[in-house]
């Protein structure tokens, strides 16, 4: 089943752009976090799960987690 961790990528994608260059000040550092925030938020909303029908049928299949898919999917 395909599964990503979400808040590794995050931090991984800050740790990218904070080791480029020494930043003057905190207000510098927060900036530039902002900005990576946005882009990612960007990236994110037209974005969509690889294979999602394969996943979701997948999910169906389990019958402990049928009805929290199914909550989603109306």
């Amino acid at each position: 089943m395909y599964t990503t961790n979400a808040v590794e990528s995050i931090h991984s994608s800050f740790r990218k752009v904070t080791k480029k260059g020494a930043c003057p000040n905190e207000n510098a550092l927060l900036k530039v976090l902002y900005l990576r925030i946005k882009e990612l938020e960007t990236k994110w909303d037209g974005g969509h799960i690889q294979n999602w029908a394969m996943v979701r049928n997948q999910l169906l299949l389990h019958d402990e987690l049928k009805d929290r898919v199914l909550k989603y999917l109306e």
